[in-house]
């Protein structure tokens, strides 16, 4: 099934264009996930960077010093 609907990188806005955002010229992607299955010999891996970058984006803000 080929996906129709993509996502521009720069303005992430949604459109039917397959190479550039009709917006801003900017690159567009498939914004779907991919299709999620048990037995992903890759599974610890994206898991590995789904928490690095949980944890990067949701860090505590430093406490300034009076």
């Amino acid at each position: 099934m080929k996906w129709l609907l993509r996502k521009c990188e720069t303005c992430k806005r949604y459109t039917f264009q397959q190479e550039r955002c009709p917006y801003c010229g900017g690159t567009t992607v498939v914004p779907h996930p991919a299709k999620f299955s048990i037995n992903d010999k890759y599974l610890k891996y994206k898991g590995m960077q789904r928490k690095k970058h949980v944890e990067d984006r949701f860090k505590p803000m430093p406490k300034e010093r009076l």
